[in-house]
């Protein structure tokens, strides 16, 4: 299956090649992301396409200076929502009935689950729950960019807070999650470009009950 194929071409890439992307590629990647599904429908986070040298160099900083902030094609930050508003669920629903034609009152049972779901929570929780969602669209958008052969790098290891003050996030109620870079591999420099993925057996992961 072609999938496996991409999934086994793929690997978290430590060095990349200064060669751009395109704006089609990156494109497709974003349209990826903003079809993912997401808790109850709310997408709570928004991406950061970060082409700035300076703030790219300022992000490579707070990531304990790992090269891939400088040397990649594009860097994406995905930050998420640190709360949820009746002005933003009421937001949302007004999208859903405009989209699908039909009356905002018809939603109230919805929007009581919503309600009752968010403000049940406190911004720790908030946080997590939106993570979580951001998790589910860099998985894709990682997919994605395998199967256009554009490498990618899937990274926690920064300091969120001082990614936040660079982004001016807390202003937004925003905070920094995760951050995925994407490009071409510079297969000379890195040492993971050429060796076998690790990855444990079926039968040590999958269990039939």
């Amino acid at each position: 299956m072609q999938l496996i194929e991409d999934l086994q071409w793929r690997y978290a890439t430590k060095r990349y090649i200064n060669k751009p992307i395109s704006e089609e590629e990156v494109s497709v990647i974003l349209e990826i992301i903003r079809l993912t599904a997401t808790s109850l429908g709310l997408q709570p986070f928004e991406i950061y396409d970060i082409r700035s040298t300076e703030v790219r160099a300022k992000l490579r900083d707070a990531a304990y200076n790992q090269p891939q902030l400088t040397e990649a094609s594009h860097v994406f930050v995905f930050a998420v929502w640190t709360e949820v508003t009746e002005e933003m669920v009421d937001s949302y629903l007004n999208f859903i009935a405009t989209t699908r034609e039909k009356d905002v009152s018809t939603l109230a049972g919805f929007r009581k689950s919503i309600m009752g779901f968010v403000s049940s929570k406190n911004t720790e929780e908030i946080i997590k729950w939106s993570s979580n969602q951001a998790y589910i669209a860099l998985g894709k958008a990682m997919v994605a960019a395998a199967q256009m052969r554009i490498d990618s790098t899937p990274m926690e290891g920064f300091n969120r807070d001082v990614v936040d003050d660079i982004l001016d996030l807390r202003s937004k109620n925003l905070h920094a999650s995760v951050i995925l870079t994407v490009g071409y591999r510079d297969a000379e420099n890195d040492p993971l470009a050429t060796v076998q993925k690790v990855r444990k057996p079926i039968h040590q992961i999958h269990r039939i009950i």
